[in-house]
């Protein structure tokens, strides 16, 4: 039974990155009909950076005036880090193909993450970086007769929240109505008065914002190394394929169902586990092409 626990509170963390990721993935695609193969990348850009804030207040010995929270607090600027940079790439490279077909979309964004890749290991070098003296100085929770992470359990709430969160944002907000109306017809919001260049910054900057995030969280539990982009990316592409590209619904159950498939893998089937999650997407592919919340 304690066994049994430790697997669900692991599938939910694994579930609270995911979803950070491919909701930001899927938030891009809804508002800009985008598949942005950087994505992942953007992901390895959040976790480095906030690792090497996190050591570099640690060099700096000023983690004794911060303490505990003030390094917690450290984590996210990786998040805004990020979102600086999609900022930036959404005028500069992706709006001027926005009427040009989608196989220009996949080439500009992949040759994006081939590039972020090499600045990545020239800025931070080819050495894993981590801040897993957060972890250790928050400890262990006692389960049964075994010990869990209480940083693990930081991440489910982190996760949590930032679904309210975005879910608040995107439907209780004015803002979010005009995100979900430049959506569903651009020229009309566009002839309304709405800024759409502003609005599709914005757009791409929060999901940018939310693949750094997953990226900053993930960090004390685990190190930033060259290439874990592209393994998130993955993942991240079976969880929209599961949900539907566009839902923040379908993005969170496609979290929750590849996590929870994947920690059982690990467990019990190692060697077919990527496997076994490539059936799951081609099953929901053939009953429904859109995906469990997607819409044709």
């Amino acid at each position: 039974m304690t066994i049994f626990i430790i697997q669900i509170l692991n599938s939910f963390f694994y579930a609270a990155v995911l979803f950070l990721i491919a909701a930001g993935l899927s938030l891009i695609y809804g508002v800009m009909r985008i598949v942005n193969l950087a994505h992942g990348t953007l992901y390895a850009l959040g976790a480095y950076v906030s690792a090497w804030v996190v050591g570099s207040a640690l060099g700096h010995a000023v983690s004794g005036t911060l303490g505990l929270a003030g390094l917690l607090l450290l984590l996210p600027i990786g998040a805004v880090v990020v979102a600086a940079v999609g900022a930036v790439i959404e005028p500069t490279l992706l709006r001027p193909l926005y009427r040009r077909p989608e196989e220009y979309h996949l080439l500009v964004t992949f040759g994006l993450l081939m590039i972020m890749e090499d600045v990545i290991k020239f800025l931070f070098g080819p050495t894993p970086l981590t801040a897993g003296l957060i972890m250790d100085r928050m400890g262990s929770l006692p389960i049964g007769l075994l010990i869990y992470p209480t940083y693990n359990l930081v991440v489910i709430a982190t996760g949590f929240f930032a679904a309210i969160g975005l879910w608040w944002f995107i439907y209780r907000t004015r803002f979010g109505v005009i995100l979900r109306a430049t959506s569903q017809d651009r020229r009309m919001a566009s002839a309304l008065g709405i800024n759409v260049g502003r609005v599709y910054i914005q757009a791409f900057a929060i999901g940018c914002f939310m693949a750094g995030l997953g990226g900053a969280i993930v960090v004390p539990a685990q190190a930033a190394v060259l290439g874990i982009g592209i393994e998130v990316l993955v993942l991240a592409f079976v969880v929209v394929v599961v949900g539907g590209l566009g839902s923040l619904e379908g993005a969170l159950v496609g979290a929750l169902i590849v996590s929870f498939v994947r920690t059982a893998g690990i467990q019990f089937f190692p060697e077919i586990e990527l496997a076994v999650l490539y059936l799951i997407a081609t099953a929901v592919l053939l009953v429904r092409p859109t995906g469990l919340f997607g819409r044709a």
